[in-house]
């Protein structure tokens, strides 16, 4: 299967980079193909809504979402790796999904995903607002949910060694 992991911390050493690392580490071990994209440290803009492309053609802006795009589109996973932030995405990775829209034609396909999300609290309610995104995001791509980590109680960098996540991670990507 080919996947494309899209991370989007923009710290040096982050716990959801780590996951995605182990993550990544399972699915090749299992002979899938993969493309990691860190968002987090790319030069990607936010959609300017010019709808130039349509919602299917080529983005006027001319930055990395250029570089990850086609790994998009070839993909039969997806899996968002991300920390927890207000409540949601960072903002790096969400100003990538933004970008699916010049893509949302093609992208809006039957394809699988995957979420991984790390977060400095121990309450799963306040996983709610992130997990309700990702559920009308793969309602509206019509993908389908492959398999979700949120991992709580993770702050600083680092925190995650030591833990069962990364072996979580690991065996999320090795049984897809």
């Amino acid at each position: 299967m080919k996947i494309t992991v899209l991370t989007g911390s923009p710290r040096a050493n982050s716990n959801s980079g780590y996951l995605a690392g182990e993550f990544l580490r399972g699915a090749r071990e299992a002979g899938h193909s993969v493309f990691r994209f860190d968002a987090g440290h790319a030069n990607v803009g936010p959609c300017r809504a010019c709808n130039a492309c349509h919602m299917d053609g080529p983005c006027v802006q001319k930055d990395d979402f250029q570089l990850v795009r086609d790994h998009l589109l070839e993909s039969e996973l997806i899996c968002l790796c991300t920390p927890m932030y207000y409540f949601g995405f960072s903002a790096q990775l969400k100003t990538l999904m933004d970008r699916f829209y010049s893509i949302n034609g093609r992208l809006a396909t039957p394809r699988k995903a995957v979420l991984i999300a790390t977060y400095a609290d121990n309450s799963p309610r306040e996983e709610a607002p992130m997990l309700l995104h990702y559920e009308v995001l793969l309602q509206y791509l019509n993908w389908q949910d492959a398999g979700r980590l949120m991992c709580p109680g993770l702050w600083p960098a680092g925190a995650v060694k030591g833990t069962a996540w990364p072996a979580k991670a690991y065996e999320l990507g090795k049984n897809l």
